[in-house]
């Protein structure tokens, strides 16, 4: 980037490459999801196939766990070296990492050494996402024009659906045009190798950005800290803030992602028992609704402010999901399924999911000061990503079975989601205006 760029010429290519390293980040998540019963025969031992499926499964889900640590350290070195840095950094590491998965040799080939290998990228796929995701955040917030971040910043949030469904389509057109055998044989790779074409936009991207201003000024201020981590467990407004993010803001935002895009459609192929491509149609139409509304909320939140509208998410959020849901079983199973109300009510949900998403990545960074801010965002964000969404899958699914009723484990994201409403409506604060710099 050179210097005689204007700023909206640099903002425009802060979002493309904070933009792709966030689609990257999805397309792996959903592809290597996807692929675990593949993987499950490709790479683990295959006379007990449901303790291969469980291991296959056991290492899609160390990604998750190691996600915390890479945001705590890698947010460390963002405020103590730089975003710009850091930035480059997370996506090389995440990028390589996923297109080494689809070169590995599989169990037939090297034995026990397949599955350690596999573990062992899984782990450096979480431990750059949890520096990611954070910094993506940051970096693309203190670029933003003043009085627009929440409509700047709300692009990024579109990157993890259009992630997912790439994924989706990807290997729907594989499986499509490849024998079963051939998709098992050396199909499943296809996807993993496309990725290092997104690698390397994504680093053509960010390789010449320039560092965050905000950065900037605290640098040549000699105020930058020495050890972030330390200061955002010491300082108590922080610390409190950091435990807002992560029972309030992001733990609404991933459940919510869950219960609107990910359990719908579980729940319609196989509550509902609508077929599979049936399903995954109208749970599309809700996703392609999303992009514009994530926009709209975004924009509102510059309008009328951060919180009335993160607010109005998790409360709608928490007393519609059961109707919605009953509803979906009660349309779904008619001699002739109702689409159109399916797809109102799949609608109902993008509502809350969008009042979430647009001022999102606005909000976290306005939350913190200047100097722990990567630290303070990545760390809480990544454990409530870990903790309370990527348990959503294993608490609705066990509910259900204890109380024999699909719809008992909704009970999960519904308590949780007014637990968030609770504590924001006690403690969340308005951050719109606030300068970055402080």
């Amino acid at each position: 980037m050179q210097p005689t760029d204007s700023p909206q010429d640099i903002q425009k290519k802060v979002v493309v490459a904070a933009c792709f390293g966030t689609f990257l980040e999805w397309y792996d998540f959903l592809t290597f999801a996807s692929l675990a019963i593949y993987f499950s025969v490709l790479f683990f031992p295959g006379d007990d196939p449901v303790a291969a499926l469980l291991a296959s499964l056991a290492t899609f889900g160390i990604g998750m766990i190691v996600r915390p640590l890479g945001a705590a350290a890698f947010g460390s070195l963002g405020d103590r070296y730089g975003r710009r840095r850091i930035f480059l950094v997370t996506i090389v590491l995440m990028g390589v990492s996923t297109v080494c998965v689809g070169l590995l040799p599989t169990y037939a080939q090297v034995g026990l050494l397949a599955p350690c290998l596999l573990l062992a990228l899984r782990i450096l796929q979480g431990f750059s996402v949890g520096g990611e995701i954070g910094g993506a955040s940051v970096y693309l917030t203190e670029h933003a024009p003043t009085g627009k971040r929440g409509l700047y910043t709300s692009v990024l949030q579109l990157m993890g659906p259009l992630g997912m469904m790439a994924s989706t389509l990807q290997i729907v057109v594989l499986q499509h045009f490849l024998s079963d055998a051939d998709f098992r044989d050396w199909g499943w790779r296809i996807p993993f190798l496309v990725s290092a074409l997104l690698l390397a936009i994504s680093i053509k991207s960010r390789v010449n950005l320039h560092e965050s201003p905000v950065f900037r000024h605290l640098s040549e201020q000699n105020a930058l800290a020495k050890t972030p981590l330390r200061e955002c467990f010491r300082d108590r407004q922080t610390l409190g803030r950091m435990a807002l993010l992560f029972f309030c803001l992001s733990a609404g935002g991933s459940l919510l992602f869950f219960s609107a895009q990910v359990y719908t459609t579980v729940f319609l192929k196989t509550v509902v028992n609508l077929p599979a491509a049936q399903a995954s149609g109208l749970v599309t139409i809700a996703t392609l609704a999303l992009f514009p509304a994530t926009i709209f909320c975004g924009w509102l939140s510059d309008r009328i402010g951060r919180r009335p509208v993160l607010l109005a998410g998790l409360i709608i959020g928490a007393i519609s999901i059961f109707p919605v849901f009953m509803g979906l079983l009660h349309y779904g199973s008619l001699p002739t399924p109702d689409s159109t109300m399916i797809v109102i009510l799949l609608l109902v949900l993008v509502v809350p999911l969008a009042c979430i998403t647009g001022p999102q990545t606005a909000t976290l960074p306005e939350l913190f000061p200047a100097r722990t801010r990567y630290t303070a965002v990545a760390l809480p964000h990544n454990l409530s990503a870990g903790w309370i969404g990527g348990m959503s899958p294993f608490m609705v699914t066990w509910l259900g079975v204890q109380f024999g009723n699909p719809l008992a484990g909704l009970w999960y994201p519904t308590a949780l989601l007014i637990l968030a409403s609770l504590i924001g409506l006690f403690f969340l604060p308005e951050v719109r205006d606030r300068k970055l710099h402080e």
